[in-house]
């Protein structure tokens, strides 16, 4: 089966491969150029081919090293370092059995498998120990299992949180437990109709108060009609004590990952945006979240720019839309974000951490790496800088970075889908940092 997937998938890509007459480089910032649509019959593919790492590893800044904490995992997705220094590792694949709203859907369904792993999603969290603090996780074990499709994490006092495909629950934590010691209690159900896009990101806000969920949407562009979109494209707030929840932010259609900037309680959020725009269109983007304000999907992109392909059309829509703060260029596919701290040191001190998990649907790859956005007096303030990369070499692609997390003591975490690896970079000598006591 595997197969003829492969060879069909190869076939449609030879279909439609060569029709971009104009990839240009992503455009970062607060003011990307934003060319006219290009709309095809087809979108334009560029599928690399899977390859093993082989003794090589990702690229890192002169000053960092890298290594390979955890292989050999089940699709990990995102990561959560605990208060003593353990990382929790979400593990699993969701998404929903719906039919393809149009043929071209299920020729993007065949191409977009032949980008993912072969393993089996673990529908798990795995904790990760480094007892004496040398930066090898010998302690690996499977705190929880049997969860459906584990994306977000968020750790409140004593409640570890954990955002499904299809619900909200929360486990006790005790510091320094390696198995949850009871089944997870209910907090709230989340959206899971179709789950056209399944990940659920989740947050806490700074005075643990509320958490922070994120809805894809169910469809591109509005394709399957707006009633299967009602409590999707949206962050929802939701009472960490009773589960009451209300949204919090509309019209981000795919937020992939959430983080509260420290010190200000901001939310911030990336998002992946809508397709078949062309190769420059429409940017993903990295942007603090305002309660109550709309950020366009499906009627309008990057502000008040329209897409007139969602009918029934709503101007005064647009006219509400809230530009983003940040492109992360088109098609790169953000999946992780995560404040730095000052231990990680240098010109990555302050600001923020984005994994990029590439594109797809592109001739020219782009995407692929971590990123650091720089931040002066709390906003994205320059160009971003390479953070690690060498995910894609020579036409085969190694590794696809997801969740991004900051460990206290100087390092950042970066979880990789596709080699099924988690990722630990450091400085080459470290600042000096408190090294969390085990109990």
């Amino acid at each position: 089966m595997n197969g003829l997937r492969s060879s069909l998938a190869a076939a449609c890509a030879l279909l439609i491969a060569g029709c971009e007459a104009d990839v240009a480089p992503p455009s970062y910032g607060a003011a990307p150029d934003l060319p006219p649509p290009a709309r095809g019959l087809l979108p334009s593919v560029k599928l690399a081919d899977q390859a093993d790492w082989g003794g090589r590893v990702p690229e890192v800044p002169p000053g960092y090293r890298v290594t390979a904490i955890a292989t050999g995992l089940q699709v990990p997705r995102q990561t959560l370092v605990l208060p003593n220094g353990d990382i929790l590792v979400a593990e699993g694949k969701g998404g929903g059995k719906a039919p393809p709203a149009r043929p071209k859907d299920f020729i993007q369904g065949l191409l977009m498998a032949e980008s993912t792993t072969d393993a089996q999603p673990g529908n798990r969290l795995t904790l990760l120990r480094d007892a004496d603090g040398d930066g090898v996780y010998e302690g690996r074990s499977v705190f929880a299992d049997g969860l459906n499709a584990p994306y977000g994490l968020a750790l409140i006092g004593n409640r570890l949180f954990v955002a499904n495909q299809d619900a909200l629950v929360w486990f006790d934590y005790q510091p320094g437990q390696t198995r949850a010691t009871a089944p997870p209690t209910l907090l709230a159900r989340l959206p899971a109709e179709i789950n056209h896009h399944w990940t659920k990101a989740l947050t806490a806000s700074q005075d643990g108060r509320f958490l922070y969920v994120g809805n894809g949407s169910n469809s591109n562009i509005g394709e399957r009609g707006m009633a299967v979109e009602e409590e999707r494209a949206m962050i929802w707030e939701v009472d960490a004590q009773s589960g009451a929840s209300r949204p919090y932010a509309t019209g981000l259609r795919n937020p992939t990952a959430l983080a509260v900037q420290p010190g200000t309680g901001q939310l911030w959020a990336v998002v992946n945006e809508r397709d078949e725009l062309g190769p420059n269109l429409v940017p993903d983007y990295l942007t603090s979240v305002r309660d109550g304000a709309f950020y366009g999907w499906p009627y309008a992109y990057w502000g008040a720019n329209p897409d007139r392909r969602v009918q029934p059309f709503r101007e005064d829509m647009v006219r509400r839309a809230v530009k983003p703060d940040y492109a992360l260029g088109s098609h790169t596919a953000p999946l992780g974000l995560a404040f730095s701290t000052p231990q990680i040191g240098g010109r990555f001190a302050n600001g923020v951490f984005v994994g990029l998990h590439g594109s797809w649907n592109r001739s020219q790859p782009v995407g692929y790496k971590v990123i650091f956005v720089p931040m002066q007096d709390g906003r994205p303030s320059g160009p971003p800088v390479d953070f690690a990369t060498g995910f894609q070499v020579g036409g085969n692609t190694l590794g696809r970075p997801v969740g991004v997390s900051i460990d206290p003591r100087g390092a950042v975490i970066i979880a990789d889908d596709l080699a099924n690896i988690v990722w630990r970079v450091t400085p080459a000598q470290p600042l000096a940092a408190t090294q969390p006591a085990l109990p």
